[in-house]
């Protein structure tokens, strides 16, 4: 589940504005930099800070706006690039974030905006009441679910700007959440039009991947634990105490956005600190996948990507294993900061834990830390490939020879009865019967799930080229929108390229055509503007059909 958090900072009381309230709390908790050590994130917020206060009115800025600080990145030769939301008279705006590029020395160099639309309204008082702004949610989320019998419905509607979908307007963003027959969570987010009642759009709120230890799927492991006396506990002081604990098959229960119970996370404790025993009757083999998920996932950000924990703040999420009952599911939750899995119901689904899978999910919350790609249309099959091209990555980073390194999406969990050897399939992703090859005007109608196929044959094709090959073991065959021939960089820079791309030049609002420059400032930045990398990345988004 991914939410974005809008925190009021200081106003934009004329073109001069002042330092944000987290800048200043930002500089007042960092350690003091060595003068030699080049600018740190404190100093880039600061920096930037300054930036809005002479470039507001080329950003958009007004008096009636506030902006936070949502995520820093400072490259290694001291280029600084600050991510900001921002608020039009203590409104969130959705699609009013941006972010601003400053020179080793501070000095302002660009920016890139999720709209360029003016932020302004003659009035922010609904002429639809929240009531009915909830009504039209809960409708639409029993929608979504036809055939269902929802229970525990409820629907949180909140007053926001709509920057995303055209000219800004007063819109109800209302999050609808509700339970299935067995207890398992469903959840919409629906934008109405505040004026008309008009629905503008709608997406699902839960992000899904229909998704020393003995595994299920990974073989024997290694874990890192901690001591308790004369037990181990499964949680990992190395990784931001990242741990993993049985749900016992129950499942939570939110209402208005506020979880009134929570599924258990029960801390998994052992006495020989020998884990599991790679069968799914023993509750703690669940458990390993689960750990070795998360712990593979930190270190490829970290190892890879310098990013210290899912937040970048160095502290560990957790696992809850054993989830509702027969739940065909696995999902990221921000408000709680963790990460949940189902056991599937054993025909078409086990136990949903797989390492690609946790990578998947957990790339979802780096995803909602950094560009909050919106979940729906194209931005959301963006998001959905992020999460593809990062668990993929996992996979490869791992370099495990239980679960060995491939272009297929969640191939471990799936069983006789879903019809297929996995969930999606990067090289040529119509052979799940639903996603897109290639880009087209529709592609943003599709199911998010679907629409991220595109990304994910880009990223294949940039990967391995086009054409049939065999790679560890398994065949592809990738074709090409337009008939060309491409030529891999492999996986490792592709990896990079698109990280870089989420992380400093894409923005909620960003479309096929927009991860397309995206990810060519991306391969400029790390490989040059004449690199083969850089061509590489221009061929195989025109192979996709965008360009």
């Amino acid at each position: 589940m991914s939410r974005i958090r809008h925190i009021r900072g200081s106003s934009l009381a004329t073109a001069g504005a002042a330092v944000t309230a987290a800048t200043l709390l930002a500089a007042a908790l960092a350690p003091a930099a060595n003068a030699d050590s080049g600018p740190t994130r404190a100093t880039a917020v600061e920096n930037a800070a300054s930036v809005l206060a002479a470039h507001a009115a080329s950003l958009g800025l007004t008096a009636a706006q506030h902006t936070t600080v949502r995520d820093v990145v400072v490259d290694k030769d001291g280029t600084q690039h600050v991510r900001y939301d921002r608020t039009y008279r203590e409104l969130p705006v959705l699609g009013g974030d941006f972010v601003v590029h400053l020179a080793p020395d501070g000095s302002y160099r660009g920016a890139n905006r999720a709209t360029s639309k003016a932020i302004s309204l003659a009035d922010v008082t609904p002429e639809l009441s929240g009531a009915k702004a909830a009504g039209l949610a809960v409708n639409a989320l029993r929608a979504a679910n036809s055939g269902e019998a929802l229970k525990k419905v409820t629907a949180r509607p909140r007053l926001i700007v709509d920057a995303l979908h055209g000219n800004p307007r007063l819109t109800w963003r209302t999050d609808a959440v509700g339970q299935d027959r067995l207890g398992n969570p469903v959840a919409r987010t629906v934008l109405t039009d505040a004026r008309t009642g008009a629905r503008i759009d709608a997406w699902d709120s839960v992000e899904t991947a229909t998704g020393d230890g003995n595994s299920l799927y990974s073989g024997t492991v290694p874990l890192e634990t901690t001591q308790s006396g004369s037990t181990y506990q499964l949680k990992d002081p190395t990784r931001g105490n990242t741990y993993t604990g049985d749900a016992a098959n129950k499942t939570d229960l939110c209402i208005f956005g506020i979880c009134i119970s929570r599924a258990p996370a029960t801390l998994f404790t052992d006495a020989d600190n020998h884990w599991g025993t790679g069968a799914t009757s023993d509750r703690s083999s669940a458990a390993v996948d689960a750990q070795y998920g998360t712990n593979e996932t930190w270190d490829y950000y970290k190892n890879v990507h310098g990013r210290n924990g899912i937040a970048g703040d160095g502290k560990g999420s957790y696992n809850r294993v054993h989830y509702g009952n027969n739940y065909n599911n696995a999902f990221w939750d921000d408000s709680c900061f963790c990460m949940t899995y189902g056991d599937g119901d054993g025909s078409t689904f086990g136990p949903l834990v797989a390492l690609d899978v946790a990578g998947h999910e957990m790339s979802h919350g780096v995803t909602s830390k950094t560009a909050a790609l919106t979940y729906s249309g194209e931005s959301g099959g963006l998001n959905e490939a992020t999460s593809d091209i990062f668990g993929t990555m996992v996979e490869w980073y791992a370099n495990n020879s239980s679960d060995a390194g491939d272009y297929l999406i969640g191939e471990e969990i799936v069983r006789s009865g879903f019809g297929k050897p996995a969930l999606r399939f990067m090289d040529k992703p119509s052979k799940d019967g639903n996603s897109a090859d290639c880009w087209s005007s529709s592609v943003g109608n599709l199911d998010v799930h679907y629409s991220s196929g595109v990304a994910n044959h880009f990223a294949y094709l940039l990967s391995e080229g086009s054409g049939a090959k065999t790679v560890n073991g398994v065949g592809y065959d990738s074709p090409t929108c337009n008939g060309s021939t491409v030529s891999g960089i492999g996986h490792d820079k592709v990896g990079k390229i698109w990280y870089r791309a989420l992380t400093v030049y894409m923005t909620s609002s960003t479309k096929y055509a927009g991860a397309r420059t995206a990810t060519l400032n991306a391969a400029k930045d790390l490989y040059g503007a004449g690199s083969a990398e850089y061509a590489a990345v221009a061929a195989a988004w025109s192979a996709v059909s965008v360009g």
